[in-house]
């Protein structure tokens, strides 16, 4: 599956992208340590990162988590990453993570991204509901959340704990199935 918008591409992770996913995780640390601790933790070298895409491939092939790749058309870079998490499938429902390079950030990359899923969660995979959850303070990634027509829902209090801090709470937004997409 490739969806286009401008110079940019989205495809679910292939075998290989660990290189670029490794490179990607350690270029942006800092800007992946409090809310992708795990995935960085899962990247940190290519032997690693090899065995996270390994570990993707089998639960998109169970239906259990999608991941997407957002890479620029024409040099290959990896610009970000997206997640379809959470699933629930009998309610339809599941749940957006994700995270742009510092490269590209500022550029409306992830929520043009976001919608492009969005379609593709409702008109391929069937989802209901679409869910993003952001620290009201993730400004980048609440901002992302209203710009693609997501409604704040409520607080869920101590949703999240970054490593080595107290939990967090962290704020719902939903987007619903339209009528038509």
């Amino acid at each position: 599956m490739i969806l286009k918008f401008d110079d940019f591409e989205i495809n679910a992770v292939h075998n290989g992208d660990a290189w670029k996913l490794c490179n990607f995780m350690i270029v942006n640390t800092d800007r992946l340590k409090r809310y992708f601790p795990g995935t960085l933790a899962q990247n940190l070298n290519p032997t690693l990162s090899q065995l996270f895409v390994e570990e993707k491939l089998k639960k998109i092939q169970n239906k259990e988590e999608f991941l997407f790749t957002i890479k620029h058309s024409e040099t290959r870079e990896l610009a970000g990453v997206i997640y379809i998490k959470e699933l629930d499938w009998d309610k339809k429902q599941g749940e957006f993570a994700y995270c742009i390079s510092y490269t590209f950030k500022g550029r409306g990359l992830t929520s043009k991204a976001i919608k492009e899923l969005s379609k593709y969660a409702f008109n391929d995979l069937g989802l209901e509901t679409l869910q993003i959850i952001a620290h009201k303070d993730n400004l980048p990634s609440v901002n992302v959340a209203l710009n693609t027509k997501f409604t704040w829902q409520k607080t869920l209090k101590n949703e999240f704990t970054p490593t080595g801090e107290q939990p967090l709470d962290m704020e719902l937004y939903e987007l619903h199935r339209p009528s038509r997409f």
